[in-house]
């Protein structure tokens, strides 16, 4: 793989695996691809809230909109231009009030887990 720039236009965005609520994901770097991690995008519908334990580390640039981040420990509010970084492990739920836009970078590759 060379260097390359995307932008969300580059992904097909798809229904998030596992989850019945408005919230597609869409990479455009992955295990297709022959690097270590998986990178690309995610929308939030407004209202739209996600819960579970992450299977890989995961860090969610917030590009667009805000959302909140709530673990065992507490909730923290994220908008435009803040980075989130979720652990392997960690059990959190994600909410979106007004929805909302991300660029993320997963290690290792987070579709084979949800497979």
């Amino acid at each position: 793989m060379k260097v390359q720039k995307f932008t969300v236009a580059d992904a097909a965005l798809e229904k998030s695996p596992g989850q019945d609520a408005d919230i597609l994901v869409g990479n455009v770097v992955d295990e297709r691809h022959g690097g270590p991690v998986s990178i690309g995008y995610g929308r939030y519908g407004p209202g739209q809230s996600l819960t579970e334990t992450m299977a890989v580390d995961d860090t969610m640039i917030i590009l667009e909109g805000r959302l909140s981040v709530s673990t065992e420990a507490g909730t923290l509010e994220a908008g435009p231009g803040d980075i989130v970084y979720m652990p392997k492990g960690e059990a959190v739920t994600i909410r979106s009030d007004a929805g909302a836009l991300t660029a993320y970078v997963t290690y290792p590759h987070w579709r084979p887990v949800h497979d």
